[in-house]
């Protein structure tokens, strides 16, 4: 049986449902993230373009264009981030929009940009 992984904004007008394997869930503190996302750092958990379906009343998400290869993705009612799609087959979705964000399988195993975030706040990723 293969597994399901719903979430959506904080309305509720862009709700999604990812299927099989997450893929690299990690952790990042670059700029553009901390800026993404309001916080410090961002928690990422990616699938097959393939697997997510967006099945919200609001349909997809609106995206901009945040660099070469890829989009930041938000509600356009709200403004909830959603995540990234890129121009390759991939989504990455942010931990904080899954209705089960405490999923063994999506626990960072990485973390990137260490060096941009602030010297004060320790970030800790057990394996």
């Amino acid at each position: 049986m293969t597994k399901k992984y719903k979430g959506g904004c904080l309305c509720g007008n862009i709700r999604f449902t990812a299927t099989g394997k997450p893929l690299n869930p990690h952790t990042c503190s670059c700029t553009m993230c901390q800026r993404h996302s309001g916080s410090l750092s961002q928690v990422w958990v990616e699938f097959d373009s393939q697997h997510v379906t967006w099945d919200g009343p609001g349909g997809e998400p609106k995206l901009w264009r945040s660099s070469e290869y890829s989009s930041c993705s938000f509600c356009n009612e709200c403004g909830s981030t959603l995540g990234a799609i890129d121009d390759e087959p991939i989504v990455a979705l942010v931990l904080g929009t899954f209705d089960a964000p405490n999923r063994k399988e999506l626990r960072p195993s990485s973390h990137s940009y260490v060096s941009k975030k602030p010297k004060w706040w320790k970030v800790q990723i057990d394996h």
